[in-house]
């Protein structure tokens, strides 16, 4: 069949959408029973039932699935040799590629827990990262050996440092050789099971500096589950995955998913022009997506194999409507599964049905195994509002409103619980109590969303101190701090605001600023203290900066006001790319960005 025919299709009826819903649920329910105990004993169980059938591959690389439990097996058994005791972190700074998932598989198979680091960050904000976990150990590679090195030097107590690859240093590779590749023996094995502890994921929540999220093996095996029943991934499913393995999409998600079902997953290194052709080249299936990612490809030029694929399903996340059309007519993609979740969330959404747009809809049969509801926000507070009964109120159809999610207790749902943040009062921070009755207590996702007159769920943006930029999550909080310890500035306000052409929001910094103040020496200041996608791109020096009525910086109030020089009064500056400085902005350089000539 032709490819744009088959993108045309309908995406799913009534029928196969409940069917999606109800092999989530048969593979969900499996949890706890064996072989599917927890993902490192899935990969055992597949290399005896596949051990040739590919389960990593790259371009530096691939891995069997015997390769991968033999190379898990030695991680395991490394842990040992170390001394690492269960509960002990290990902290994984690298960039994509299949032994960084066998890596953390081997790791949390004997107990050990392994924080996945951002590769993008600066030393002090690695340093901030690592110093949240304490990790035992801290296993980089060459090229990121001098940003750890870096933040290393800022800890008062530090990891041992491990290496990846042949060199000089301490290497796990040489480790590795006296250690065996066999199925580990019953005294080599640790009682590890879904309610202990396995990753440390890290996200910037809603206020204040990136945190750690705890994730139980319950957690990957409950994303593992439910997206190999949405995708009905099976053994000959190929899955393109060039989102960061440091995230929990594409380090977990998508990963895990292809694992239960026996595929294979092609990695790539990050995100790049040569995107189509890795997708035709590995002969790839599905495709895991976030939605800047999709709007850079609907920008970009053609590309010979853009159509020439065998893609029957992208899933994703933050996907616009607009942009879904075109991607999905340009590219020939049959089917989008847009979802909605979070690291530390306690539900997801799922949007089996197709309709561009929405994150999801919960069917009618679901309902009760998905406990979200949307309630009015309140901007002045950052809170929900609360009735004169001190209750927090339901949105209507169609009003915006912060999502929640009812927290299940000792004897609930454990899908339903919330595992925290290793500080435990940002942990606390997140939990609304009292909310619908005395006693219940729900997740405040810092998202705010509205449900249309169908039952889809729609998102409308991030509230709080954070916005998402280039697939980011950006801490205004962070972004402020950094700007305040540059010469010349006295105080500030960071903010998202919408660019034309752009998913997301890019940051924007209200400065009230001193005599000595220099954008050239603010930039250079922010490359070495941020990394790249959370740099402010629009400056606006202001007198003073703007408080509610509760003294608080009115930071919504300067977004809404945008960059516009002809509406705004106040000198205004613009990150330009070519000339990487901070360059005035006024109406010629604000209608080049309007009419999409400045590549941001």
């Amino acid at each position: 069949m032709d490819a744009g025919v088959r993108a045309a299709a309908p995406q799913a009826a009534g029928e196969s959408v409940n069917k999606a819903w109800l092999r989530a649920l048969e593979l969900t329910g499996r949890i706890e029973k064996a072989p599917y105990r927890i993902l490192a004993e899935v990969v055992e169980e597949q290399a005896r039932a596949r051990p040739e059938a590919p389960a990593l591959l790259s371009e530096t690389g691939a891995l069997t699935y015997r390769d991968l439990a033999r190379r898990q097996r030695r991680y395991a058994r490394w842990a040992l040799f170390e001394g690492l005791e269960k509960g002990d972190v290990v902290a994984l700074l690298a960039h994509n590629q299949p032994d960084y998932m066998a890596a953390w598989l081997g790791l949390t198979s004997v107990g050990v827990v392994v924080a996945l680091i951002n590769t993008n960050l600066p030393a002090q904000a690695l340093a901030h990262s690592l110093r949240t976990v304490a990790p035992a150990r801290l296993i980089t590679t060459d090229e990121l050996a001098p940003a750890a090195e870096a933040a290393l030097a800022e800890l008062a107590e530090r990891p041992q440092l491990w290496l990846l690859g042949a060199g000089p240093g301490r290497r796990v590779e040489p480790a590795f050789a006296g250690l065996s590749a066999e199925p580990l023996t019953p005294e080599e094995r640790r009682s590890v099971t879904v309610r202990d502890p396995a990753l440390l994921i890290y996200t910037s929540g809603t206020t204040g500096l990136p945190k750690a999220a705890r994730v139980s093996h319950r957690r990957v095996m409950s994303w593992s589950c439910w997206f190999a029943g949405m995708l009905d991934a099976r053994p000959d499913d190929r899955l393109y995955d060039c989102l960061p393995m440091y995230h929990s999409v594409g380090g977990v998600v998508a990963t895990g998913a292809l694992l239960m079902s026996g595929g294979s997953v092609a990695i790539a290194r990050k995100f790049s022009r040569r995107f189509w052709d890795e997708v035709v080249a590995w002969d790839c299936t599905l495709l895991q997506y976030v939605g800047e990612l999709c709007r850079y490809l609907v920008q970009a030029p053609p590309n010979d194999n853009e159509r020439r694929h065998r893609l029957r399903i992208a899933c994703g996340n933050g996907l616009s409507g607009q942009v879904w059309r075109r991607f999905q007519e340009r590219f020939a993609v049959p089917r989008i599964v847009e979802f909605y979740a979070a690291t530390e969330g306690n539900f997801s959404l799922f949007n089996v049905e197709g309709e561009p747009g929405a994150i999801g809809r919960v069917p009618g049969f679901m309902a009760h195994r998905f406990p979200v509801a949307l309630v009015v926000y309140d901007p002045e507070t950052g809170a929900p509002k609360r009735d004169a009964n001190g209750r927090c109120i339901r949105c209507a159809r169609g009003e915006t409103g912060e999502a929640i999610g009812r927290i299940a207790d000792a004897a609930g749902d454990p899908a339903h619980r919330f595992e925290g943040y290793t500080n435990a009062a940002e942990t606390e921070k997140k939990v609304l109590r009292d909310v619908f009755e005395s006693g219940d207590a729900w997740l405040r996702t810092g998202d705010l969303m509205r449900l249309d007159a169908r039952g889809f769920f729609h998102f409308v943006d991030r509230i709080g101190e954070t916005f998402r930029w280039k697939g980011e999550n950006v801490s205004a909080g962070e972004v402020s701090a950094a700007i305040e310890a540059c010469l010349g500035v006295q105080t500030s306000a960071v903010y998202g605001v919408s660019v034309p052409g752009s998913e997301g929001r890019a940051g924007m910094a209200a400065i009230v600023a001193s005599p000595e103040f220099d954008p050239a020496a603010l930039r250079a200041d922010l490359v070495d203290a941020l990394p790249s996608y959370a740099r402010p791109l629009f400056l606006r020096l202001v007198p003073a900066l703007p408080l509610t009525e509760t003294f608080k910086k009115a930071s919504h109030r300067l977004a809404a006001e945008g960059f516009d020089p002809s509406a705004i009064t106040d000198p205004l500056f613009f990150d330009d790319p070519a000339a990487q400085a901070y360059v005035p902005l006024d109406a010629a350089v604000w209608e080049r960005i309007h009419r999409g000539e400045v590549r941001i």
